[in-house]
């Protein structure tokens, strides 16, 4: 079985190989500049070697002690040689002596030990020092200091790690959770940092879906239960006129097919409106065609067709054409059906950064509690009985749908009078 390797993991394993390649090239050149009590040894290392042996007494037997001082005072070890190369007094014996070999080349090592560097002097001598380290266990102490060190960081950078990695898993088991069904599925969001933004930004996503479908469920149920009345009706219809046994007059022939014709055309529309609004619930507003249209000249052309004028001025919108054609009809479609077609007027109007259209009408009105679900699929009034009026209930969601589409929305106020007004607010275009 395949192991997958958890990403926390891995970024942790990332900064532990960058933190040990850093402790590493630190530690070599710790090392190689470590001679005289560091820096750049070869550059000081003559000065501070001519400053030593100036301080030193002419007396041999007094040399041991004084070395003995200068080495702990700067920090080193120390060893000074004759001209021969024999050793005159040293402060550690396994300090290596200079050599013919070394020609030029200061820089020395004892086996694995730290460097120590080697000047000679005017009168000939020589001078050696080193780090104040004993040289047979350097080479350990030098390799447990960077592990012990790393040790450290790991242990450090592990919750480091982990913490960053911790919000990935849990998006990605909210991806997991979506996928599965559970539309209700949402992550926390920590922070303001790019994964902060994409857990956000999938809540946003998730919320759209689980509204997108349970809409489709309602709409769904609503409308195989609206369908159910036509279909019932052209089914007898069908079975009147292909019954051979049954005698039928020519005026009731006709009026059966009349009802029939009607049946179909009220079918046709359903399906219409239920595509238009699964178009305009599904698709993202920016992505749908937008035209630059006068939508003063649009309402006067539909309203032209009810022997309707219109109040206002003219107002570019930035729109679908056909929806909002759809969107005027119905509202003046349904002036017409339930304000008894008396007083309807219709204005249209910029309003604080929106174009506003207004259908009022001489009606009964909405009662309060209905006043919001009138603009919810399938809805009908309380004093509307099932297909009295020749509708489905769909107009006026429609209305809201495509005014919500548009950057707007739609909603119900009584008329100043008695009567109804159905107010709806588009965006207006930010250039004209």
């Amino acid at each position: 079985m395949r192991v997958r390797r958890r990403l926390w993991l891995k970024v942790w394993v990332a900064l532990l190989l960058t933190l040990f390649a850093s402790i590493v090239f630190m530690w070599t050149g710790g090392r190689v500049l470590s001679a005289f009590g560091g820096g750049d040894g070869t550059d000081r290392a003559p000065a501070i070697a001519e400053v030593v042996a100036a301080s030193l007494p002419d007396d041999p037997a007094a040399i041991p002690e004084v070395l003995q001082e200068r080495a702990e005072g700067l920090g080193v070890r120390l060893a000074l040689y004759d001209a021969g190369g024999e050793l005159i007094s040293t402060t550690d014996p396994d300090i290596p002596a200079p050599s013919e070999q070394d020609g030029d080349r200061r820089w020395m090592r004892a086996n694995d030990g730290p460097w120590v560097v080697a000047v000679q002097l005017e009168d000939g001598r020589t001078l050696v020092g080193g780090p104040l380290r004993h040289f047979n266990g350097g080479g350990k102490l030098h390799l447990l200091l960077p592990v012990g060190l790393l040790a450290f960081l790991a242990l450090l950078s592990m919750p480091l790690a982990r913490r960053v990695t911790r919000r990935l898993e849990r998006l990605q088991e909210g991806v997991e959770t979506l996928g599965s069904g559970d539309l209700s599925a949402r992550v926390v969001i920590e922070g303001t940092d790019e994964v902060a933004r994409l857990a956000s930004s999938f809540n946003r996503a998730a919320e759209r879906i689980e509204e997108l479908v349970k809409r489709q469920q309602r709409m769904l149920a609503s409308a195989s239960h609206e369908l159910r009345s036509p279909l019932a009706r052209l089914r007898m219809a069908v079975d009147l006129l292909s019954d051979g046994e049954t005698t039928l007059s020519d005026a009731r022939r006709a009026e059966l097919m009349r009802r029939a014709h009607t049946d179909v055309a009220e079918l046709d529309g359903l399906i219409e409106d239920l595509l238009l609004v699964g178009r305009l619930g599904a698709a993202d507003a920016e992505a749908q065609r937008r035209d630059r249209i006068d939508l003063y000249a649009l309402t006067a052309e539909e309203a032209a067709r009810f022997g309707l004028e219109v109040d206002g001025h003219p107002a570019p919108l930035d729109a679908d054409e056909r929806a909002l054609k759809r969107m005027l009809r119905n509202l003046l479609e349904n002036a017409e059906k339930h304000g008894g077609g008396k007083e309807i007027t219709l204005s249209v109007e910029p309003v604080d950064g929106m174009v506003r259209v207004t259908v009022a009408d001489r009606g009964p009105g909405v009662p309060e509690g209905e006043r919001e679900q009138i603009f919810t699929p399938f809805h009908r009034a309380s004093d509307h009985r099932e297909g009295a009026d020749g509708g489905v209930g769909l107009g006026l969601a429609l209305v809201r749908e495509i005014a919500r589409a548009h950057g707007g929305d739609a909603k119900y106020a009584p008329r100043e009078g008695g009567g109804s007004c159905f107010i709806v607010d588009l965006a207006a275009p930010t250039t004209a």
